[in-house]
């Protein structure tokens, strides 16, 4: 199957932001009101073609976002996809967020369904056993950014999870390049996608 063809979850754009009243950009964090409101309309998701999806900004594409740090050091995992790894667009670019599109699990609710989905990202791309990543997963906040033809039709659910850093490995290091750094070596890398950039505050 193409990766266009995936089924994946979204909300729409006018209910997501309540016709724009709760619209925001950049990064806000769980307690705000926004966050409150906005993260009660993906109740409402449906269930869409990704490649569909891709073009139509009445729907925002529910985005999982992790940001990974050592549960004993404090570091933050930052990493750079090579040419050949995922979204073309981010190639050379230095991240914080691992995650990706998410799918309908059977069964679950809306929040279990954008946990088990990151869980799941978390062992495929670093290792991280899904149980470890579902026990220390913690929604922080969400990324917003309609400035970009990509960003108006996504939305990232952003997460915190400690983890040993001595567990991770790279699962496709053809693609994928790590290293863990204090939060301050963090904010002083300057080549980071948008998405990262706004979660620099919280390193």
């Amino acid at each position: 199957m193409s990766k266009w063809d995936e089924q994946i979850l979204v909300v729409n754009r006018k209910e997501l932001f309540n016709n724009e009243e709760n619209h925001f950009y950049g990064f806000i964090e769980k307690n705000d009101e926004k966050t409150k409101k906005i993260i009660d309309t993906f109740e409402s998701y449906e269930v869409k073609r990704r490649g569909d999806m891709e073009e139509d900004p009445n729907y925002k594409q529910l985005i999982g976002y992790v940001l990974l740090k050592d549960e004993v050091t404090g570091e933050v995992l930052v990493y750079k996809r090579l040419v050949g790894g995922g979204e073309a667009r981010l190639h050379g670019k230095a991240s914080v967020g691992i995650g990706g599109h998410m799918n309908e699990v059977e069964g679950k609710t809306i929040f279990e369904m954008l946990k088990i989905n990151a869980a799941r990202e978390l062992n495929e791309e670093v290792g991280v056993s899904e149980e470890e990543a579902l026990n220390n997963l913690h929604f922080i906040g969400l990324i917003n950014d309609d400035k970009t033809e990509v960003g108006q039709v996504h939305v990232g659910v952003v997460y915190e999870c400690k983890v040993d850093k001595q567990r991770v490995e790279v699962k496709e290091d053809d693609t994928l390049v790590i290293k863990w750094m204090t939060g301050e070596e963090a904010k002083a890398e300057e080549n980071y996608e948008t998405w990262s950039e706004f979660l620099k505050p919280i390193f």
